[in-house]
């Protein structure tokens, strides 16, 4: 081949290229604005409603000073010593979990009173922790619950719990409460036997009740299990009661308040395109 064939072949292949990255080019900023609106169609913002609440129980809804106080007695009158047992029973629970093991959420609680016991030289029995855990079952609600679960509910919107709870110990809890006909279902990790915040227990929840997780929303007064939902691609809404916290390497709820009537407040602005 000749210099100048040769000069003539590689413009044309330069050519060639040019035009197929352009037309790429032009073909990728067409469809960018496509991409972009999708993207933002699945995140939800604070304009959109959830189709679905999922309460978690203990301290979110139910008060928990009465069985505080039976705990703090067992434990040789120690109320210091509660956030120790409450970490080391969540601590455990999440042992079980990823060991592939399942022990009810109130044998962990006691089995973990009588370690904590035992660390302050407190002789505590297995039926004596089993006593001091009993008040679980008949817990008040805060004052704030019951108006604004009715206010969620005549908004149209679906509410259910999302406990670490047995399946017994929700529905005795809720009936007790006098919250049981408030809610839709009562769901319980019993069924899964996984205790949150595992992300499968959000995944699960939201396939029990037939809806896109991005349309679920977690409310709960434990940063842990806030975080817990919002890594499995839920929404949350942060209960700050007395001594919770959110967890700071999470992403932040969009909802923060220190009670549930100001939460739901915020969530009947938010209109009535909800799901039925």
């Amino acid at each position: 081949m000749s210099p100048a064939h040769e000069s003539d072949s590689t413009s044309a292949a330069a050519n060639s290229r040019r035009l197929f990255l352009t037309a790429g080019a032009g073909i990728a900023a067409g469809m960018l604005p496509t991409l972009i609106s999708a993207q933002e169609q699945r995140e939800p913002t604070m304009n959109s409603r959830p189709k679905c609440l999922f309460f978690d129980v203990n301290e979110t809804l139910l008060d928990l000073d009465s069985m505080k106080a039976s705990v703090a007695q067992a434990l040789g009158g120690r109320p210091d010593l509660l956030p120790l047992w409450f970490t080391t029973m969540l601590q455990h629970s999440l042992v079980a979990t990823v060991g592939d093991h399942y022990d009810d959420f109130g044998v962990i609680g006691a089995a973990t009173l009588q370690m904590v016991a035992r660390n302050e030289g407190i002789e505590l029995t297995d039926e004596d922790a089993k006593q001091a855990i009993s008040p679980i079952r008949s817990l008040p609600p805060h004052p704030d619950v019951k108006p604004a679960l009715e206010q969620l509910k005549q908004a149209g919107y679906r509410i259910v719990t999302l406990t670490n709870s047995s399946q017994a110990g929700v529905d005795t809890q809720m009936k007790n409460a006098g919250l049981y006909d408030l809610f839709e279902t009562r769901l319980s990790i019993e069924e899964l036997q996984m205790f949150k915040p595992h992300s499968h227990v959000y995944k699960w929840a939201a396939r029990k009740m037939k809806v896109p997780p991005e349309d679920c929303m977690l409310i709960a007064a434990h940063g842990w299990d806030i975080a817990g939902a919002l890594w499995a691609g839920w929404r949350g809404a942060f209960v700050s009661r007395p001594g919770a916290q959110l967890y700071p390497l999470a992403k932040q709820p969009e909802i923060i308040e220190p009670d549930l009537q100001r939460v739901a407040a915020q969530l009947v602005q938010l209109g009535t395109d909800c799901c039925q």
